[in-house]
């Protein structure tokens, strides 16, 4: 019997067999995806897996709005795996999205002893000020701070009451000596996840989240309290075509036809079906076949193509009728960056990454002490050659440094031969990480002045 593989985004430990990730999470590939403009990360496979990343390029391809979601802790300094998720919101912005960052200043107070003061200044100093060297658009990105959008609470306390905690121990692997903070922090951050969609924040629309798969849990989670928060539910019929069906809930009961008896108010359904097939009609679909009875709608001649743009239409519908009509959000999945020592990276152990604030002499120290790929002896290395999958130089110019794929290819080709060495790698990638940063820490001292315009208006 295979284990299953277990991910957490608390722990120390991380499983890298991203095929089997995929398969027992339901994560779709990449392959089935066409990007017009892929970033580093899409064309060289760091970023594997999505859900419902199609939504979002279909958005873009028609010309509609859809936005970016990420989010911070404030605590310990910005290293290369935070770089990695901003490039990745950056490729988005330039595709087309807005941007929201979430500072999880309550979280980082729970859970690490911060005050909020001090988690305010960590997250402008030391985050904001690289995010803003990095070239996200200001007009475009707003940042705010969870203690000062209480929606994100309010939100997270709503939809708490479509979980429970054998859900959350499902999920999460919380056990009885679980702190109730990490509980709490799961649902204020699916708070932070689907706030954008409300009016007020930019409306109904496709959120993609970038993550590290073991974030996966957090997108599990808030996936599923807004597919349950749902009034109308969309599903291929067994007979062909697309089929609606209705969610009667304790607070949407009325709305969708029934009496507080229990019984069903044939009229209050007949309007109710009346306004979804002319929102279907409106779409160009003529054959309608409803069901009031049976509280469904049957779809023929739909596809799995229209899916997106039927669902955001019964989203709309359901808000004008009171409900909260949110739409699962998308996410993308990126393989973990290997620590300078070969095991995972860290802000917390210093010796397992490069941080953005490092001077050159120590980050050209930290990767000649770098896990290597090569042979013990140089005899060896040229005989048998290297492995750049385990050479943690390599791996830092394929997935931070190095925007030549064909030089990084070559480069793969010649170690794997021995014709390279690893010291040779190290050089290489010495070369072109401090580059890298020496240019960053000058465009964040030129750009500091701009750190107030990333924020929101509730975060000045």
């Amino acid at each position: 019997m295979v284990e299953e593989v277990r991910i957490d985004p608390w722990s120390s430990a991380q499983s890298t067999d991203y095929g089997r990730i995929i398969e027992q999470f339901g994560l779709q590939g990449m392959d089935s995806l066409h990007l017009d403009n892929p970033g580093l990360h899409h064309r060289r496979g760091i970023v594997f897996a999505h859900r419902d990343l199609d939504v979002v390029l279909d958005a873009k391809a028609s010309g509609d709005p859809f936005g970016v979601m990420t989010g911070l802790m404030p605590s310990g300094r910005m290293h290369l795996g935070h770089k990695m998720v901003v490039d990745q919101v950056r490729w988005f912005q330039e595709q087309g999205a807005d941007v929201t960052i979430a500072v999880a200043d309550l979280e980082s107070n729970a859970t690490r002893g911060l005050s909020l003061s001090a988690a305010r200044e960590v997250a402008l100093e030391e985050y904001v000020a690289n995010y803003v060297a990095m070239g996200l658009d200001p007009e475009r990105t707003q940042v705010y701070f969870q203690s000062r959008r209480p929606i994100t609470q309010k939100m997270g306390f709503t939809l708490g009451k479509r979980t429970n905690l054998s859900e959350m121990e499902a999920i999460y692997g919380f056990s009885g000596d679980t702190n109730l903070a990490h509980v709490q922090a799961p649902l204020v951050q699916a708070g932070d996840i689907l706030h954008p969609q409300l009016e007020e924040y930019g409306g109904l629309r496709p959120i993609v989240v970038p993550v590290g798969v073991d974030q996966d849990p957090h997108l599990r989670l808030t996936r599923g309290l807004a597919a349950k928060s749902n009034w109308f539910n969309l599903k291929a019929a067994k007979n062909g075509g697309l089929v609606i069906g209705l969610s009667v809930q304790d607070d949407n009961a009325a709305a969708l036809g029934m009496d507080a008896n229990g019984r069903l108010n044939r009229e209050r359904r007949q309007s109710l079906f009346d306004k979804i097939s002319a929102e279907l009609s409106d779409l160009g679909f003529a054959d309608i076949l409803s069901n009031p009875k049976h509280g469904s709608i049957q779809i023929p001649s739909a596809t799995a193509k229209d899916k997106a743009r039927i669902r955001m239409r019964l989203l709309a519908l359901e808000r004008q009728m009171g409900g909260m009509g949110l739409l699962q959000p998308a996410s993308t999945y990126h393989r973990f960056a290997v620590g300078l020592t070969g095991g995972k990276m860290s802000s917390s152990e210093p010796k397992t990454t490069i941080f953005l604030s490092d001077e050159p002499d120590a980050v050209a120290a930290k990767i000649k002490r770098a896990f290597s790929g090569g042979q013990s002896t140089v005899e060896e290395h040229r005989r048998l050659g290297g492995d750049p999958e385990k050479d943690v130089a390599y791996q830092y110019m394929m997935f931070f440094f190095e925007e030549d794929d064909s030089f990084l290819a070559e480069t793969a080709a010649s170690y794997r031969s021995g014709a390279l060495l690893a010291g040779e790698m190290k050089q290489l990638c010495i070369e072109r990480a401090t580059a890298w940063l020496s240019n960053h820490q000058e465009l964040k001292d030129q750009n500091a002045h701009l750190i107030n315009d990333f924020l929101a208006s509730d975060a000045q």
